[in-house]
């Protein structure tokens, strides 16, 4: 009776066991919806090996290439041909600015992004300008710009864009500067 009950306590651990590190394993290539596969391709001959956050990732990279227009599919493509095509070094940079990123709390991600879109806004030309303006100040005068960016009230900041466009314009007083 006591070797019975061993016995079982043994099976029940072991069958425990294999439940719990195939669920941390992640699904099996075979266990995927036919559709996923089909865009996963690539990586079929590694997916069981794969750690499951890069599963989970990439099966939601799936679902949101499956439910994209064939012109979201082909900028996609384009951005990642243009990712591939960075120099190591600078991918490795972009990663860490990613990071640094979505460690910010979400109101100031907020900000980042409607900046973003603000200045994909602009004409190409007056961008052009604004990057190589950025470009021409000293690291330190940029490192200045931003800290007392960060430490400036909504009032404040929104004066400065306000004098920043009246001198794109050419719009601003002979007196300032």
């Amino acid at each position: 009776m006591k070797n019975n009950r061993m016995r079982l306590l043994v099976v029940a651990a072991v069958l425990l066991c294999s439940v719990i590190a195939h669920g941390a394993q992640g699904t099996r290539w075979e266990q995927l919806k036919p559709e996923d596969q089909s865009v996963l391709k690539p990586f079929a001959g590694s997916w069981d090996s794969l750690p499951l956050e890069r599963q989970q990732v990439l099966q939601r990279g799936a679902e949101r290439w499956r439910h994209m227009s064939q012109t979201e599919r082909q900028e996609a493509k384009e951005k990642f041909k243009r990712w591939r095509d960075l120099p190591q070094e600078q991918r490795e940079q972009l990663k860490q600015r990613f990071r640094e990123f979505r460690r910010l709390p979400p109101e100031d991600q907020e900000k980042i992004r409607e900046r973003f879109v603000w200045f994909q806004s602009l004409p190409p030309a007056q961008r052009k300008v604004l990057r190589e303006e950025w470009q021409k100040l000293p690291p330190e005068e940029r490192r200045s710009i931003r800290e007392n960016w960060k430490n400036m009230t909504l009032e404040e900041r929104r004066a400065v864009r306000k004098k920043l466009r009246l001198q794109q314009n050419g719009e601003n007083n002979p007196g300032e500067k």
